[in-house]
């Protein structure tokens, strides 16, 4: 007889294929249609309030992996977080201003159609348009936010609050115009933040110059006359600024003898220079304070100049002597205030030679063209005393990739130095994720001068001062806020659209003022939406900043500078960074040229692989990504697909208001699994609580492939198959996949929501599962003795399974409900007999108490049941009709009237 319709065989509506690209959006539309993100806010209204505040990506191309690990990391938070209880918003933002946008729109404008205005008008719908595109790709990504209401930082709301703050810092005069040495791009012909500078390898010519000492120096010291300072340099442009030369006073010095000539030079450096390794010592100075007040002659300019003594100078390179040049350094530059020597700097925006360099055959050129040219002057006057090449890191222009030009240029700043001791005391009150994170930050506040926050673009936030026709500047606070309130209304371009007198007027200013045209620094914008977004509304400090390790020297850092310059406090309690997604040859994806966009990866995969990459890699360190990657972590999704479809389809005819059991009727087996379902509760749940999310990634699939599919799912299949539809085992153990149907859905939500989300729809819920809340946190139930008891049951299963699989090789059995087994085991009894045969999948065990475990395979007595497989010696005894059938079979059939 053919008993296959009598088995209760899984069958489910949830297919293998998950077809992502295409079911993906089908559930996105639902939500948005459905306004969960607002359901969420409102379930949860009454939690305690967790705050992630977005730092705004820039609106300046489509979105890349790197945006992907960041907003999934993000995501991943607020999900667990609200699935923990907390109300937890997601306001995203975008940073509208800057350079990369001005220098692209600038590239596609006449030069007659580039005045401010347009400039800025193009410029706005180019953000707009890329805020667009992201907005539309994150949501793709499955990201929960507020996405019709983001914070912009072109929009007049924001930029008001911004011009506040800057209020609040002119109010406390930590503003202030100064002539000093910037960053300077000539490819972008602007200053630049220290974040704005990256550092690349880069060969210079480095030379060693003989600075003539002046006759009367040589007689004072007792010197012999043309004593000259051996000067090492790398920068040869700069020799036309120079204005002094500095030592170490804790150096030793010498006067060495080469040939005719008499060189003073620092005695530890004095063999690595050629020419002098074998010169000898004519006079020993102690310390190089002996030398302070030596007078020299410039080599190449009518100009005279005096050494001083600086720390800075070491015995590591060079020659113990620094050329300072106080117009195109900032250790020059400080050093020249000490000693009232101007900041000189004969070069200009596109980093050509002025007439102020006193050279007439430099006039005109670069400086990099210069080098050659002063070289060659050198030359020329006998003074170069060595000449090589020279490889080392020197900064670039992030945008440009034009190398930076150090060079004095009447800018703002902000006087870092006044409140940079609170920050450090801030940095120490915050938790830094990982906890390394704390010393870059630390190590760059320290390092901090003052920040130069003005930039010659017309991009972005003006900086709302007026000048006098002396050339001095109007900046007052109260001018400021009217300004802001203005700003509020009409937005900044308010100062660019209307004529200086009518604008002083209304600000209460008198006439014959000049405008300036500089815009602040595009991270004093971002840096400021603790402001403009956190505290108005009532979420200042944040619980959390989520971003790049980069952001270290950018956003962390300027919100963290503003935030105490204005409040005395950090913007945010918890600093959480992740690395950059890197190829496998270790370079940066999205740097790279052709570096695919987000949708690319939506039209192959779907989101859902995408972020559960994310979930799997440390994040804290740099994350690799190739294709082999993502296809193996694509397995690993279908892994975890195929378990929430076996779970749904052995649920098939189970009913959870009618069918459930109660835990303290289950068998052995499932008491066990639910204890282990308990610890996968809290083992996941308690690694979203610590941002631990491959700890929680690594967990659930574990849990899936091994615990589930892997074992209770096969143990299980006999008796979901076979046992009568109400018989109380199979009920219990349905009872307990639908909890666990339950519990890994949610578990999973975070990680992958339209999944999550599509599996709870098929398992009857009406619902969204992003209502949910995780499953509770329980202590499993099972003492210690039902612990180890099923240690020792798990060891005997692999024991079994390698004595199993060496009798098929044997050709003594072929499948394994062909065995009995025989267990040597001090751990069991013969009333186990029962539990042990259905964990290890054979027809019979027989347990016999012994010492020592040993395990015995042989063929199992009697015939196969025609319906569930096991070799039975009862076949037909139960009833004459069914011959075939075990006792449990006959019984199944007889009962439930199902037949052959």
């Amino acid at each position: 007889m053919d008993y296959r319709n009598t088995v209760l065989l899984p069958r489910t509506s949830f297919p293998m294929r998950a077809e992502l690209p295409k079911r993906e959006p089908l559930l996105l539309e639902r939500w948005r249609r459905e306004n969960l993100y607002d359901q969420i806010l409102q379930a949860r209204s009454s939690g305690p309030r967790f705050i992630l505040h977005d730092g705004p990506p820039f609106a300046n191309g489509s979105a890349h992996l790197g945006h992907a690990l960041n907003k999934t990391l993000k995501d991943l938070v607020l999900k667990s977080r609200n699935m923990m209880g907390f109300l937890a918003p997601y306001l995203p933002g975008w940073d509208c201003h800057g350079l990369p946008i001005e220098a692209k729109v600038m590239a596609d404008l006449p030069p007659d159609g580039r005045d401010p205005l347009t400039i800025r008008q193009r410029c706005a719908a180019y953000a707009l348009h890329y805020i667009g595109i992201q907005r539309e790709q994150f949501e793709r990504l499955g990201i929960f936010a507020d996405w019709q209401r983001p914070y912009r930082t072109l929009d007049p709301g924001y930029e008001a609050e911004v011009l506040l703050l800057f209020a609040d810092l002119v109010e406390k005069g930590l503003v202030f115009e100064g002539l000093r040495p910037v960053f300077w791009s000539t490819g972008c012909r602007t200053a630049l933040a220290e974040a704005e500078v990256e550092y690349q390898p880069r060969t210079d010519p480095a030379i060693d110059i003989e600075f003539p000492l002046l006759a009367e120096s040589c007689r004072e010291r007792n010197l012999p006359e043309e004593t000259k300072l051996l000067i090492w340099t790398t920068t040869p442009w700069t020799l036309p600024a120079n204005l002094a030369v500095a030592l170490n006073p804790d150096l030793s010095y010498g006067l060495y003898k080469a040939g005719d000539r008499h060189l003073l030079v620092a005695e530890a450096r004095v063999h690595f220079l050629p020419g002098l390794e074998n010169a000898p010592c004519v006079r020993r100075f102690g310390s190089g304070a002996e030398l302070l007040g030596l007078r020299y002659r410039h080599p190449l300019l009518p100009r005279n100049g005096l050494v001083y003594p600086a720390n800075f100078v070491t015995g590591e390179s060079g020659t113990g002597f620094v050329h300072i040049a106080p117009g195109h350094g900032m250790e020059d530059y400080l050093l020249g205030q000490e000693h009232g020597l101007p900041p000189l700097s004969p070069v200009d925006d596109d980093g050509r030679f002025t007439e102020e360099c006193g050279l007439p055959e430099l006039v005109g050129l670069t400086v990099w063209e210069g080098n050659s040219r002063i070289i060659a002057l050198l030359q020329r006057a006998g003074l170069l005393w060595a000449e090589h090449a020279y490889l080392h890191d020197y900064p670039h222009c992030w945008r440009s990739k034009t190398p930076i030009v150090f060079r004095s240029v009447r800018q703002w700043f902000i006087h870092v130095k006044a409140f940079q001791p609170e920050a450090l005391r801030q940095i120490d009150a915050v938790e830094w994720l990982p906890p390394r994170a704390r010393n870059r930050i630390r190590g760059a506040v320290e390092s901090r001068r003052d920040w130069c926050i003005s930039r010659q673009r017309s991009w972005g936030i003006p900086i709302p001062v007026f000048y006098r026709q002396d050339g001095s500047a109007v900046l007052e606070s109260e001018v400021i806020r009217k300004l802001a309130r203005m700003v509020a209304h009409s937005g900044t371009d308010v100062w660019y659209a209307t004529d200086e007198e009518t604008l002083a007027r209304q600000l209460g200013l008198p006439a014959g003022l000049r405008k300036g045209i500089d815009t602040l620094d595009v991270w004093i914008d971002s840096g400021s939406s603790h402001a403009a977004v956190l505290a108005p509304r009532g979420e200042f400090p944040a619980d959390l900043y989520l971003e790049g390790s980069d952001q270290h020297r950018g956003w962390f850092q300027s919100s963290l500078l503003l935030s105490v310059a204005r409040w005395g406090k950090a913007p945010y309690r918890t600093v959480l960074t992740n690395g950059f997604v890197m190829d496998l040859d270790g370079r940066k994806l999205a740097k790279r040229e052709g570096a695919r966009s987000l949708s690319d990866f939506f039209v192959q995969y779907g989101a859902d692989p995408l972020r559960l990459w994310v979930a799997s890699e440390d994040y804290r360190n740099d994350v690799p990504f190739s294709q082999e990657i993502l296809s193996r972590i694509s397995d690993t999704y279908r892994l975890l697909r195929n378990a929430f479809r076996i779970l749904l389809a052995n649920l098939h005819d189970f009913d959870p208001a009618r069918h459930p059991v109660r835990e303290e009727e289950f068998p052995e087996l499932d008491r066990y699994m639910a204890d282990r379902l308990r610890a996968l509760v809290r083992t996941v749940v308690e690694a979203y609580r610590r941002y631990d999310f491959p700890a929680a990634y690594h967990a659930l699939t574990r849990f899936c492939s091994t615990e589930l599919s892997a074992f209770y799912i096969d143990v299980l299949k006999d008796r979901l198959y076979c046992d009568a539809p109400e018989g109380l085992a199979r009920r219990a153990s349905q009872t307990l996949l639908y909890r666990m149907a339950e519990s890994l859905f949610r578990l999973a939500a975070p990680m992958i929501p339209f999944t999550a989300e599509e599996a709870w729809q098929s398992l009857g819920k009406s619902g969204s599962i992003h209502l949910e809340l995780f499953p509770p946190e329980e202590t499993p139930r099972g003492d210690l003795p039902f612990s180890e008891r099923w240690t020792h049951i798990l060891e005997l299963r692999s024991l079994v399974n390698e004595a199993l699989e060496g009798s098929r090789r044997a050709k003594e059995i072929g499948k394994a409900l062909e065995a009995e087994v025989e267990v040597h085991t001090p751990h069991f009894l013969a009333t186990d007999e029962g539990l042990l045969a259905e964990v290890f999948l054979v027809s019979r065990v027989r347990v016999l108490p012994e010492a020592q475990v040993a395990i015995r395979v042989r063929r199992a007595p009697g015939r196969q049941c025609a319906r569930c497989w096991k070799y039975s010696e009862d076949l037909g005894q139960t009833d004459p009709d069914h011959p075939d059938l075990c006792r449990r079979c006959s019984l199944v059939v007889r009962t439930t009237g199902r037949s052959g």
